[in-house]
């Protein structure tokens, strides 16, 4: 009877296949945003196109086209057929077609065009403990999300969604949504659609509600809107409210602030009212999921004390507020949301 050895540590071949794949990591979101702003995706969506045919529907170089093409062929993102006509995939299809509401190329522009010239300076940043810009301030802030909220509002508005039916809104008679640093007014947005007895309170920045009334009167949804401009720390957050949304917002704000935040939601909800936070968790000993620990140190680079968090700190702060019952509450996106009551 023969027996297998496992090969210990010591046997097992290391090669540096992984540290070459990371030294090109940066390429991808770079031949995204070209193949993106020259219009690959949008025009394949018509049909499959041969390399001259794509020459002349972008109006791009052959040498450029060619080059990024092959490379999304390998990625997944394009197939190529035995005639050298190029395709979308599914993946493709679904998310990198810019008349798509599913389209996710916003993101890929702001990892370009915003994040990667900060995440340049990440050494330094590592040494000092301080960003080269903080986001989170207004000063920055302001602009940089006035650029920044649009992008991501296909990446909230499924998660918003689902927690919009899990309200139950439609059934639940007059409702009063405090959507806070609402951004795209994404949330709000969900919320408002689901129900229409649903009033919506806005608050950010000046520059950034400007964004907002723009998009919730796209919608068709004003006349159901408050709109107040100022910092979450000042802001006049009303009272009375039956749910409060914090999309994404925690994470820049660091322990202290998200704390601070927290305590004046719980003030400003009715008894019975329901807090409900996104954000890239992390687990308790932040050993992952990765996505988590990279976007922490996205904090670390753009704001002066962002971090991400696990759902037992979270829950902890909650509970410290005076809301119970901390669950979360599955949803499509990078992390389930995160619900607690006030009683």
């Amino acid at each position: 009877m023969s027996t297998t050895v496992a090969p210990s540590p010591a046997d097992v071949q290391v090669t540096p296949e992984r540290l070459m794949q990371f030294a090109w990591a940066y390429s991808v979101p770079l031949v995204l945003e070209a193949a993106i702003r020259h219009r690959v995706f949008d025009v394949l969506d018509g049909g499959a196109m041969n390399l001259d045919a794509l020459v002349q529907a972008t109006g791009a170089s052959r040498r450029g086209l060619a080059a990024i093409c092959n490379v999304l062929v390998g990625l997944n993102f394009l197939s190529k057929d035995t005639s050298e006509a190029f395709s979308l995939t599914p993946e493709s299809s679904a998310f990198l077609v810019s008349t798509k509401p599913s389209f996710m190329g916003g993101i890929i522009r702001h990892t370009s065009e915003q994040l990667l010239p900060n995440w340049l300076k990440l050494n330094d940043v590592v040494a000092t403990g301080k960003p080269m810009r903080a986001v989170n301030q207004e000063q920055d802030g302001g602009e940089f999300f006035h650029e920044f909220v649009l992008d991501i509002f296909p990446m909230s508005y499924p998660p918003a969604k689902a927690l919009a039916t899990h309200m139950d809104h439609a059934s639940a008679g007059a409702v009063s949504v405090l959507d806070l640093a609402a951004g795209s007014g994404v949330w709000g947005i969900a919320q408002a659609q689901s129900g229409p007895a649903v009033r919506v309170t806005a608050v950010d920045w000046p520059e950034v509600i400007d964004v907002t009334k723009k998009t919730v009167a796209r919608f068709g949804l004003s006349d159901r809107y408050t709109f107040v401009e100022g910092d979450l720390a000042s802001a006049d957050f009303g009272s009375g409210h039956n749910l409060a949304t914090l999309g994404h917002i925690l994470h820049s704000e660091g322990e202290a602030r998200s704390q601070a935040l927290i305590e004046k939601v719980f003030n400003a909800l009715a008894p019975g009212g329901t807090i409900a936070i996104q954000e890239f968790l992390v687990n308790a000993d932040r050993t992952g999921p990765l996505n988590g620990l990279i976007f922490a140190v996205n904090m670390l680079v753009n704001t002066d004390e962002g971090d991400t968090f696990s759902f037992e700190e979270i829950s902890g702060w909650l509970i410290e507020a005076g809301f119970v019952d901390p669950r979360m509450l599955a949803a499509p996106g990078p992390s389930p949301l995160i619900l607690a009551t006030k009683p």
